[in-house]
């Protein structure tokens, strides 16, 4: 779902790796003294060759504050930032006075320790990252993004197929899971074990990831905008150990040689080698349901809804357990939202498709629940065993359920 988010966090920052900063200066020059000793450890691991050096410089935290602010703009002056940040308002991921673009930059400002440029091909280190083995974890997951880069293009592989929003997100888990995974596995190797994470380890080193007390700014975001930043890392890490576990070496390429699908092949490996697609919906244009009234409205924004929106979307409004046993039923999503010309109303289309006629009914109850916590006021007019209408904060509603398949309409007039 989460569109501009995920292109604007791997062009700018293509690894943020979660560490703790703070206020120390600049690193001496002997850190990058390292950095040819740990990519050539890193290509022994994955068998890669390492085809050049890598440039690296330090850049002040002040800099790397003012290159995001030219980089990301504000909602109100850019029509893909407002459109996303309106469509997660009518899911109820963000509250209603969320501001996307300050919410980004403030994020990836926090957590950031050191990226790699896949466009300049040059490795950074922020001057605020503690020395030591926080900025050694934290070179070496950058040079991890620079060796697959010099094997596979990440900025190809990004934009390769489709350009499907939960397809983006998978594969940015692939490179973000990836580097992770090796991160974890040159430690090991360091400490003369096995070049690779002993089983174990990674629900151990990611359920560590998962408590944001340290950063602020991430404890205090939005559920949706957390979870989405940390998925790359956590569960991609949890996917490249699975494919490693079967694979061997031969898994480094092949999940860039063909890359997941969806976030449930990340979530769950099996169907990622299954290698089933996520069926294609098709959402009905709103003037065959309102007619003239429709005529007003223009499409802004329209996308994939995958077993992680769904599962966090559960999550927040029906509980985790319930959430996440019902997420896994998932088999497509898709999203459209409508905007008035003049008065900016939005009015939302959504419907989401289930492995069975069983859990496409109990997302069909669920999601009444959903619709119920999310809006302050929910009135329902009529009601049968498969359609629910009504009116809510932002307008009327009619929730559909067909088979296999949840539809919604919300901010009718």
């Amino acid at each position: 779902m989460l569109r501009w988010w995920r292109q604007m966090s791997a062009r700018l920052l293509l690894a943020v790796f979660l560490t703790v900063t703070g206020a120390f200066a600049a690193p001496p020059p002997a850190v990058f003294a390292q950095l040819d000793q740990m990519i050539a450890t890193l290509g022994e691991i994955t068998g890669w060759q390492v085809k050049k050096r890598v440039p690296s410089e330090v850049l002040t935290r002040e800099k790397f504050q003012r290159y995001l602010a030219t980089h990301i703009k504000d909602g109100d002056h850019d029509k893909a930032v407002h459109a996303e940040e309106l469509a997660l308002k009518m899911f109820g991921l963000v509250p209603r006075d969320f501001n996307l673009a300050r919410e980004t930059s403030d994020l990836l400002g926090e957590q950031a320790a050191a990226f790699y440029d896949y466009r300049r091909k040059r490795l950074y280190l922020l001057d605020s990252t503690p020395p030591g083995e926080e900025q050694q974890m934290a070179l070496v997951h950058e040079l991890a993004h620079a060796l697959a880069d010099q094997q596979h293009s990440l900025g190809k592989y990004l934009t390769r197929g489709s350009p499907d929003a939960d397809e983006t997100t998978a594969r940015e888990a692939v490179m973000e899971g990836q580097a992770t995974w090796l991160t974890w596995a040159y430690e090991v190797k360091q400490s003369g074990g096995k070049a690779e994470v002993p089983e174990g380890m990674i629900d151990r080193l990611t359920r560590e990831r998962d408590n944001p007390s340290d950063f602020p700014v991430l404890e205090n975001t939005p559920l949706y905008m957390r979870e989405s930043l940390l998925f790359p890392y956590n569960a991609g890490a949890r996917f490249q150990d699975a494919v490693y576990r079967k694979m061997g070496r031969e898994a480094f390429n092949a999940v860039f040689a063909r890359g997941p699908l969806s976030t449930q092949q990340i979530m769950h490996p099996g169907e990622y080698f299954g290698g089933k697609k996520p069926p294609a919906l098709d959402l009905p244009e709103l003037d065959k349901i309102l007619g003239k009234q429709g005529n007003p409205y223009r499409g802004i924004i329209e996308g994939s809804v995958g077993e992680f929106d769904h599962a966090i979307l559960l999550r927040q409004y029906v509980g985790e357990l319930q959430g996440k046993d019902a997420a896994e039923h998932w088999r497509g999503g898709w999203f459209r939202l409508y905007e008035h010309k003049k008065d900016q109303h939005a009015i939302l289309s959504y419907a989401s498709e289930w492995d069975s006629p069983a859990a496409a009914r109990r997302y069909f109850e669920l999601y009444q629940r959903v619709l119920k916590g999310k809006w302050k006021k929910m009135e329902v007019t009529s009601a049968s065993e498969s359609e629910v209408g009504g009116a809510g904060d932002s307008g009327r509603f009619s929730l559909r359920l067909t088979g296999t398949s949840v539809q919604s309409f919300e901010g009718l007039p």
